[in-house]
């Protein structure tokens, strides 16, 4: 079910969030990767979707990017918008995070962008992440912000108060829990919480070395979609974590 739900809004995804639509990936992912897979020659990135992060990082670098992601309307964007840029040295292939299809040590690095909240088996993906790493090897890890992804949280529009006040409600943090969003009409899709501790104890368990962390504030260009979003410029929605492999 969540991989049919992915096949049939591919095209969702490919339209509000790629190729200069949206402006936090234009503004604060793609450089934020760019940056942090300096010097890295042989890149997995994992739940590529059209690429866009992997090309990004191919061009600044001159790195070889291998991108794979489980759903085939993705990978067919991904491979035509590679074969576009002959100059990159990228490749696109179809493929699970759990079930990487590589041998031991072959990557320098890897990313993983907004990927993880959809990803059943953590354990799994992580341990195949880490296996494909050389030893010293980078894991550029992006996630939207599990305080934000928490089901129920939201703004709360408190007229009770005097004066009013808006505020943002944390939900069940601590509970991990799968849904299915409607993230606009008709368009549903599969995500899974969890808090912060399940990532970090899992990439601990498996091999990685937290070495870096950081919530940005939301960039500029997604403030300005709306007036009411300056309410926000405090609360992060993204979170990396930069680890290495022991």
């Amino acid at each position: 079910m969540t991989d049919d739900l992915w096949e049939e809004h591919a095209a969702w995804w490919i339209e509000g969030f790629t190729d200069g639509a949206d402006p936090e990936y234009e503004e604060q992912i793609v450089p934020m990767a760019i940056r942090e897979l300096a010097g890295y020659g042989r890149i997995l990135d994992v739940g590529c979707g059209d690429g866009q992060i992997g090309r990004a990082i191919a061009s600044a670098h001159g790195s070889c990017v291998v991108g794979l992601d489980p759903t085939w309307n993705q990978v067919k964007v991904a491979d035509q918008r590679s074969r576009a840029r002959a100059e990159l040295d990228t490749s696109i292939l179809q493929g699970e995070a759990a079930r990487l299809p590589f041998g031991d040590g072959v990557f320098d690095a890897a990313v993983a962008c907004l990927v993880f909240e959809h990803i059943v088996d953590v354990d799994s993906a992580i341990s195949e992440i880490s296996r494909t790493l050389r030893p010293g090897g980078r894991f550029a890890f992006f996630l939207n912000h599990p305080l934000l992804q928490t089901p129920g949280s939201g703004w709360i529009d408190d007229q009770i108060l005097d004066p009013p006040e808006q505020y943002w409600r944390i939900g069940d943090y601590l509970v991990e829990e799968h849904t299915v969003e409607e993230v606009e009409k008709d368009v549903f899709i599969p995500f899974i919480h969890r808090p912060l501790s399940r990532y970090v104890n899992t990439l601990v368990r498996h091999g990685f070395v937290l070495t870096g962390m950081e919530e940005p504030a939301p960039p500029p260009g997604f403030l300005a979609r709306a007036a009411e979003y300056e309410a926000a410029a405090t609360i992060p929605r993204l979170l990396y974590l930069r680890s290495e492999k022991r």
